[in-house]
């Protein structure tokens, strides 16, 4: 424990601490984080049109629509008066991303329903768990993960690239638990990334909470994958 959290004794005051962090920052990442858990809703939202209506379907055309309403967002200036319009963008962001996520789903239910709420549950406690982490170390050390994420992510473009001319079942492997793990990584150095860009003077917080919300989205997808390989080769030696 001492390795991950510090040398800090683990105590209820010391969790309210989260390295000290100033009240404007921890105002500023409650605002992060409410982004975020909205953001989940929507994408829930979306991913439950996919699964049980015929309205929307998650495709080529959602995931066309997910860029655009991510660069549209990317693009509208934080200058504290189109608030309204940037989370309507952040919703549609994220909603377009569940939709996303359905023909996965699909995929998964036939192999076993409960794969979804296990999966979702499984990266909300990794989530939790390196955020926490993140938060509480003294020194914003994870800050010095970027090369080495960024090496990773390339590598992981790279490999997927190839993958699509040779179809190599080890090559996915790797990109679903390198992915996975990389995406850990990405979480403790988003969070460290967003405290120090608002002692920096960065309060767009709508804007934070979209890389925290693709890093949940990454590794939820990968477990759910895991899982269902996992639960196909249980029925098949069974």
């Amino acid at each position: 424990m001492d390795s991950l959290f510090g040398n800090r004794p683990i105590s209820i005051g010391a969790l309210k601490d989260f390295s000290k962090l100033d009240q404007p920052t921890r105002r500023h990442l409650k605002n992060v984080y409410a982004c975020l858990s909205a953001s989940m809703v929507a994408a829930a939202v979306g991913s439950g049109i996919h699964l049980f209506t015929d309205i929307l379907k998650g495709g080529f055309l959602s995931a066309i629509a997910s860029i655009g309403l991510l660069i549209a967002l990317g693009l509208t200036p934080h200058d504290g008066k189109n608030q309204t319009k940037r989370m309507g963008m952040l919703m549609g962001f994220a909603f377009c991303t569940g939709l996303g996520l359905g023909p996965l789903m699909d995929v998964v239910i036939q192999i076993d329903a409960s794969i979804i709420p296990t999966a979702f549950f499984a990266t909300t406690l990794i989530f939790i768990c390196f955020t926490v982490s993140a938060l509480w170390a003294e020194q914003r050390t994870y800050l010095y993960l970027a090369g080495t994420l960024m090496s990773g992510l390339s590598m992981l473009c790279f490999l997927s690239i190839i993958n699509l001319f040779i179809g190599a079942r080890f090559i996915f492997q790797v990109q679903l638990y390198g992915g996975l793990l990389l995406f850990c990584g990405f979480v403790l150095y988003d969070t460290q990334l967003i405290v120090h860009k608002h002692n920096q003077g960065d309060k767009d917080f709508v804007w934070h909470s979209v890389d925290l919300f693709l890093d949940f989205i990454q590794i939820f997808r990968r477990i759910m994958v895991i899982l269902a390989q996992n639960k196909e080769s249980k029925k098949k030696k069974n």
